[in-house]
């Protein structure tokens, strides 16, 4: 029996690097294709990934728009994304020789059997995207563009963000793999920092610690820049320089996570440098352990993480705080946030929370005088009734923390 050259090609040729990781398949991208577009109805929408040059300024190398993956599962520079009411097409360069010979063979948008690969109705050349997008708008339909990536002389767009947030806050089961996948890892890094802490040892030390940790375990990058504070930087919410040296009777907070296949880990735990807490320092992080556990149990669909209106948990979290002393005025920062591809992922605030949302709940306490700040975060994702704590194989009970920190 014969074979095309195509099909060979589709069947038993090597994935292209573009392709989705592991566990996704073309066919998921299609469906939230699928879904966009009977949300926009007879609109237009364009989407544009990043350049070889956006990559090439990151000292990550080159990671793909977090939307345009999406909505497409496509991995290298230079592509962009048509929708329109008869199809979608995804626009890849021409081949391009200097740029191979930097980085291996890339897709080119006549590569043979290129739309069967890329799981698309259409591949056409980056040089047409003008041209056909002038030709869908012809009949003057709505269009929808990622706000300040695309000006089309005469022609106003829609923020298309929402849309696309919309259909981000629920995770699919590939997702929810994805994201314990860089639980896991974030986990066993967080478990490395308490074998590494003690007494004179420096922030970096532990930052560099876990980071390695979570590499070996398959994570491409950090989620967000590793925040290591002892003592007075404990209160500092977004420190991360973590180059203090660590003193005996101090408190580290450790806000440190991976990113796996482009999906964020979120964690935090705040533990006794010495390990084991001061009765004062016990005292604030049962509070905020408190505080916690209260949200976690108010946590269902319909709830709300906003800091005011009805059915708040941030409400609630701050409410705990006052009726423990008036601590509500230590509780700086927001209660937690949608998690995804991005580390505060896109969502639509008008919405509640509902089945599938993947959440931070992250309350803490900030004592400035004290040298004092405490935090606690969970990732949780959202269920029919309820919800569950996906990163509770990391233990948060003080005890239990210090039980941990004395086998090292």
């Amino acid at each position: 029996m014969q074979i095309s050259r195509a099909a060979f090609l589709a069947t038993f040729a090597a994935p292209l690097f573009g392709a989705p990781p592991a566990g996704f398949g073309f066919d998921e991208f299609k469906a939230r294709r699928m879904a966009l577009r009977k949300q926009l109805g007879q609109a237009v929408a364009l989407l544009e990934g990043l350049t070889d040059e956006q990559g090439e300024l990151s000292r990550d190398g080159f990671f793909q728009d977090p939307n345009f993956f999406y909505l497409t599962g496509w991995r290298e520079a230079g592509a962009a994304l048509l929708l329109t009411p008869e199809g979608e097409t995804l626009y890849l360069p021409k081949r391009r020789p200097d740029t191979d010979r930097w980085h291996g063979r890339l897709a080119a948008f006549d590569d043979e059997g290129m739309a069967a690969q890329a799981g698309v109705d259409r591949v056409a050349s980056r040089e047409k995207l003008e041209d056909d997008l002038a030709a869908a708008l012809t009949k003057d339909p709505k269009l929808y563009a990622i706000d300040g990536k695309w000006k089309l002389k005469g022609k106003d767009f829609a923020d298309l963000q929402i849309p696309v947030a919309r259909l981000r806050m629920v995770k699919s089961p590939a997702e929810l793999k994805k994201l314990e996948k860089a639980i896991a890892a974030s986990e066993a890094a967080h478990r490395a920092a308490w074998a590494r802490m003690k007494p004179g040892v420096f922030e970096y030390n532990v930052a560099n610690t876990m980071m390695s940790t979570y590499r070996e375990m398959g994570c491409q990058r950090s989620a967000y820049p590793p925040i290591v504070g002892s003592g007075q930087n404990s209160v500092k919410l977004h420190y991360n320089s973590n180059d203090r040296r660590m003193d005996d009777g101090e408190i580290l907070l450790m806000d440190v996570a991976g990113e796996f296949d482009g999906y964020c880990a979120d964690i935090t735990r705040t533990a006794p440098v010495n390990g084991k807490f001061s009765p004062r320092q016990r005292e604030v992080y049962e509070l905020v352990l408190g505080a916690q556990q209260a949200a976690i149990a108010a946590c269902k669909p319909g709830m709300r993480l906003g800091r005011k209106g009805p059915n708040s948990l941030h409400q609630l979290t701050f409410e705990y705080f006052e009726s423990h002393g008036k601590l509500g005025k230590y509780f700086n920062h927001g209660l937690g946030h949608h998690i995804g591809l991005d580390v505060h992922d896109p969502f639509d605030p008008e919405l509640p929370l509902a089945a599938g949302h993947v959440i931070t709940i992250e309350p803490g306490l900030y004592l400035p005088d004290e040298k004092l700040g405490v935090r606690i975060e969970d990732m949780v994702l959202v269920t029919e009734n309820g919800c569950r704590v996906m990163t509770g194989g990391l233990p948060s009970a003080p005890a239990a923390i210090e039980a941990a920190i004395k086998r090292r």
